[in-house]
């Protein structure tokens, strides 16, 4: 490819996106495309600091610090890592991005969405998804999965994490181009074959 591509995964923990990933990986090695595995946040590097401190620091993080940290992991991920890849030929797969910083900070803690696209924005310097598969599943469903020990994000509470998912639907409605919505309920093996089928159409 003259041209790489970047797509990103999202959704609630617990929705199968990270399993998603990988097998879309599997599928794309074979058929001899290079791939980039990467996350947000948490990319190797810088990243890996900034994810301790998203997740585990026990004491109280403002909701515009929060926001800030993750979009300071989002500046260095795009710089050294996203454009250098796909400017190589090479397709990034992304395990969350800008869509979560909108969906939880946005639309979970109550900070203004628009505001916080203007800041992706800077973040990102210009590039932006290819192609965007949101796993769409319930609530009760989700936090099931995850288990019972959570991070300090996945302990946020079910209404918080009702304010996500809607925040999820709205983005796919106002992007339906780039944001592709699949029910997450199916089994494994039903989601990917959509996953391919969806990737084989941006092709």
């Amino acid at each position: 490819m003259e041209r790489g591509l970047f797509i990103t995964f999202e959704g609630a923990d617990g929705c199968g996106k990270t399993t998603q990933l990988k097998l879309l990986a599997e599928y794309l090695t074979e058929k001899g495309y290079e791939v980039v595995i990467t996350r947000e946040p948490g990319a190797k590097g810088l990243g890996e600091k900034i994810r301790e401190i998203l997740l585990n620091y026990e004491g109280d993080v403002s909701d515009r610090c929060e926001s800030f940290l993750f979009l300071a992991d989002r500046a260095q991920h795009i710089d050294m890592i996203v454009n250098p890849a796909v400017c190589a030929g090479k397709i990034v797969l992304c395990d969350r991005h800008t869509d979560s910083s909108v969906a939880y900070q946005g639309y979970g803690r109550g900070l203004p969405v628009e505001r916080i696209k203007m800041l992706n924005e800077l973040a990102v310097n210009g590039r932006h998804p290819d192609l965007t598969f949101v796993f769409d599943i319930d609530v009760e469903t989700s936090m099931s999965r995850v288990g019972q020990v959570k991070d300090r994000m996945e302990s946020a509470g079910m209404e918080f994490f009702n304010r996500v998912r809607e925040g999820y639907l709205e983005i796919a409605k106002q992007e339906p181009q780039r944001v592709k919505v699949l029910d997450a309920s199916k089994s494994v093996d039903e989601i990917h074959t959509e996953v391919v089928k969806l990737f084989e159409e941006l092709l």
